[in-house]
């Protein structure tokens, strides 16, 4: 086998052993707030109940010294959370989903505060799609995105 062969065959092993790139789904909304008010109203990590429209009920606890969030949705379901960062004087926090119903795998987002010529509340995240197809998961997540976004920028007075 030639060099060209053996080098174009190893590419092409390497692209099939290369794992697929994950989802994204990516929601923003400017508010009406300070950026420090925006932030105060997304609240600590088990504040999420207090402003996201289909989380009826969030508990907080710990467990191998990792912060975890037992979400209690409208409707019924149950979505636990691990906090992987958090870092108030840059308003952000990133998350993983532990167990869900919703139809993602390897889920992490982090929701961010932005100052920028006004206040921006960025939501972002990355996952594979589970059970359904790419276009069904990311517009699930998108769906609960919007729906948070649009739930704060009210309670800013949007």
């Amino acid at each position: 086998m030639s060099i060209r062969h053996t080098l174009l065959a190893a590419g092409i092993a390497a692209l099939c052993a290369t794992p697929a790139l994950a989802l994204e789904a990516k929601k923003q909304v400017k508010v009406d707030a300070s950026a420090d008010d925006a932030w105060a109203a997304i609240g600590e990590f088990c504040g999420i109940s207090d402003w996201h429209p289909v989380v009826e009920k969030c508990v907080l606890s710990e467990a191998d010294g990792k912060v975890i969030r037992t979400l209690s949705l409208k409707g019924g379901g149950t979505i636990v959370e691990e906090q992987v960062a958090r870092d108030d004087a840059s308003r952000t926090y990133t998350y993983a989903i532990m167990e869900s119903p919703l139809p993602v795998d390897n889920y992490q987002s982090t929701i961010h505060v932005i100052e920028d010529g006004g206040t921006v509340i960025a939501w972002e995240g990355t996952f594979d799609a589970k059970g359904a197809p790419d276009a069904d998961a990311v517009a699930v997540i998108e769906g609960i995105y919007q729906g948070g976004l649009e739930s704060l920028a009210k309670k800013a007075g949007h």
